[in-house]
């Protein structure tokens, strides 16, 4: 779940009828997971910047007659069966940003989800699944457990020819160590555009029979945005992610009819920790008409390419600075500067392109002349 900066408030001004799709996408979660509460089991992660649009009290007051935001923030805070999964707070995407703005992201975003839902999140979902292997140590620095990657790109080091999606593996960076979940692609893009009860049962159980490593128990793992797209916005509830798929499915898990028993990633990998080492490729998921062994999708095009090298540059400007004695009299300046620069790392900014890539240099042309107010105050 992620909404770039001030963009809830500005759907609201524009275009009301996406705002409240938008907005019933986030409530729906905790409302299905309290109604099946004794076998549904769900996974949801929020940027933190959408997390603090959440706390804005001019988004609560103009999307109350459509959604109370404080009683849906503590609805998933009650929801013992809804796992909080860690995001970047400005959801970057972390391998085309300065390793230096790492930890900034990794620590607030896991703050904010904390504070707003009473429990720390012990996994992590890399925006757009773009996942190095070099995040690791920053991960696991911030208390990460676990990493929810695309199966496409991780490499068992255990001899196996392919990589087996319903497994956990752990992955090593330098001295740190972090559990891998591979999510399965296919299935998940049958979660992004549609299906039913019956076809994902039958899906899954023929995936994990022709598993030439055919041993229980498996972890299939589908993820996909939650509010993107006409399936999760459906505002004919019955026609939609929870009322097509999600309500039939667990009624049958209820029933005893299922072969597929819900369970929360935290406690499979308590009970079932991995054994086996893997490496993780370099890549994301598949958005649009791009495969995910690359960063196309954000920097595919030489404008987009420029604006990440202005995000570098401005990032090293501010480094330069902050590592360096800071007067006091320009240290909200630096504070404000910081939080400009992360913002600007957004993906929107850049997965959008032509069209949204002035935004990121508003915020970086911004950050360039408080740079540059902070440079003259300290030589």
């Amino acid at each position: 779940m992620h909404q770039p900066p001030d963009n809830l408030g500005l759907l609201i001004e524009e275009n009301e009828w996406e705002a409240q799709q938008i907005i019933r996408c986030y409530e729906r979660v905790p409302r299905y997971a309290r109604k099946f509460r004794d076998v549904a089991r769900i996974h949801v992660g929020f940027s933190g910047i959408l997390l603090e649009q959440f706390r804005s009290p001019e988004n609560i007051d103009r999307y109350r007659h459509f959604v109370d935001i404080p009683a849906m923030i503590e609805s998933y805070k009650e929801s013992d069966n809804i796992e909080i999964i860690g995001m970047g707070y400005y959801h970057p995407i972390f391998p085309l940003i300065p390793r230096e703005d790492w930890d900034d992201h990794l620590i607030s975003g896991k703050q904010i989800a904390a504070e707003m839902f009473g429990r720390e999140p012990r996994g992590f979902w890399p925006s757009e699944m773009a996942f190095d292997m070099e995040m690791i140590p920053a991960l696991a620095k911030t208390g990460y457990e676990y990493v929810v990657v695309d199966s496409v790109h991780v490499q068992p080091k255990d001899g196996a020819a392919a990589p087996n999606p319903f497994q956990p593996y752990i992955a090593r960076h330098a001295d740190a160590r972090i559990v891998v979940v591979p999510r399965d692609r296919d299935i998940s893009n049958a979660q992004e555009s549609g299906m039913n009860a019956e076809w994902f049962s039958d899906e899954v159980s023929n995936k994990v029979e022709t598993r030439p490593d055919n041993a229980a128990p498996h972890l299939v793992t589908t993820w996909s945005d939650g509010e993107n797209g006409g399936w999760f916005r459906q505002m004919a509830e019955e026609a939609g992610f929870f009322g097509h798929f999600f309500t039939p499915f667990v009624e049958r898990v209820r029933s005893g009819d299922s072969l597929i028993s819900p369970v929360l990633l935290s406690d499979f990998l308590e009970y079932h920790p991995p054994q086996t080492e893997a490496h993780v490729q370099t890549g994301a998921w598949n958005v649009a008409d791009t495969s995910g062994y690359d960063f196309s999708q954000w920097a595919g095009s030489d404008k987009q390419r420029e604006a990440i090298g202005k995000i570098f540059d401005v990032s090293r400007r501010y480094w330069a600075l902050a590592r360096g004695r800071v007067p006091e009299n320009v240290r909200d300046t630096m504070s404000r500067i910081r939080r400009i620069v992360l913002e600007s790392e957004t993906s929107c900014f850049l997965f959008w392109g032509d069209y949204w890539i002035p935004k990121l240099y508003e915020r970086t042309r911004l950050a360039e002349e408080l740079l540059g107010t902070v440079e003259r105050a300290t030589h």
